[in-house]
């Protein structure tokens, strides 16, 4: 669980309601301008990609509350470990802790490995499989960027359209109270949306992507060093150049 999204919900929403008060929230409900800027993105959204994309992109929201990827550390110690029974043993012996490897990356690119591939070929396969990753996670991000475009622009709509009803009716003051209450709502319901919601999981999904790209480096690097029958010393040297300085520990101190 990302502890730092369900703190920042906690916060955002938090602060909205303690501002508004409770006694005043039922001033901030309005069906109808729940619908122009709710629906009106949706469909803006459906427009402009494809069914399949959006549902995609929702779907992966969920890793902005519950993530479980591997960090770099961990990865490394596991690397590390698979060289050295590949320097004592042979590389063919890591055939039998594959069905132990939680990491498909890792899993594919130790069995071309295994398998006996070129360095050139394993690392090209490993290559594109990471731009089309790459690819994925970018869509994802840019479709929460687009809903959080689309809502403040329906919120417009919405108060173009509740200014009208209240100029058409200016000689009924009884319709003046509710036209202003589209017209102010729907700006609020937009910018809300936008805000505390849609942008803010495009960035989260976006650091996310840079995390898991930055950990599937580390095991083509690490892959290919175990291929080329390096010291797990060496290999472990070589795989902290991902990280900072105050994160390596080495397991040969």
């Amino acid at each position: 669980m990302d502890i730092a999204t369900i703190i920042g919900v906690g916060l955002v929403y938090g602060f909205i309601l303690m501002g508004i008060g409770g006694t005043n929230l039922q001033y901030f409900m309005d069906p109808a301008s729940a619908l122009i800027v709710i629906g009106g993105t949706t469909g803006a959204v459906l427009i402009n990609y494809p069914l399949n994309d959006v549902k995609g992109a929702v779907a992966v929201a969920k890793n902005c509350f519950l993530h479980k990827g591997d960090t770099p550390k961990d990865m490394i110690k596991v690397l590390v470990g698979f060289a050295g029974k590949a320097r004592k043993d042979g590389i063919l012996v890591l055939q039998s802790s594959l069905a132990e490897v939680g990491n498909d990356f890792l899993q594919k690119g130790l069995q071309l490995a295994i398998d006996g591939m070129e360095p050139a070929v394993i690392t090209k396969i490993l290559e594109t499989e990471m731009d089309y990753i790459k690819e994925r996670h970018q869509l994802g991000a840019e479709i929460f960027i687009v809903f959080g475009t689309f809502a403040p622009a329906f919120g417009m709509i919405g108060t173009l359209i509740g200014l009208v009803m209240m100029l058409q009716s200016m000689d009924d003051p009884s319709t003046i109270g509710p036209a202003m209450a589209i017209a102010l709502i729907t700006t609020f319901y937009g910018a809300l949306l936008a805000n505390t919601l849609f942008m803010p999981l495009a960035g989260k999904l976006k650091k996310r992507s840079t995390e898991e790209l930055l950990i599937k480096e580390l095991v083509m690097e690490g892959i290919m060093s175990i291929a080329a029958g390096d010291n797990p010393r060496v290999v472990e040297s070589k795989l902290h150049a991902f990280l900072s300085p105050g994160l390596r520990e080495s397991e040969f101190e």
